[in-house]
């Protein structure tokens, strides 16, 4: 977990604004499944790792399109939920 900035700073990835950075401060990976778990670890989700939300699927719901490093994903915003993330600061 991240420690240099405070807690109460950080949001829920799904609550994210589009195009707003983040680093992840922590998972929350006993909500979500074992299949789900490793398939957000597999994609590079783990704390410290910076993400920015891209667009919303076409109803503005899901999927969630997410940039973690240089890779793009695809992820449901159930699943986005468990991300506490620490914005960039503008």
């Amino acid at each position: 977990m991240i420690i240099s900035r405070n807690m109460t700073e950080a949001t829920s990835l799904d609550q994210l604004k589009i195009g707003h950075r983040a680093r992840i401060a922590a998972i929350d990976w006993a909500c979500l499944g074992d299949s789900d778990a490793s398939r957000l670890r597999h994609f590079g989700f783990d704390e410290g790792v910076f993400v920015e939300p891209l667009h919303l699927g076409p109803f503005g719901s899901d999927p969630l399109a997410v940039r973690v490093g240089r890779m793009t994903v695809a992820i449901r915003r159930a699943h986005a939920r468990a991300v506490r993330v620490i914005p960039e600061a503008a």
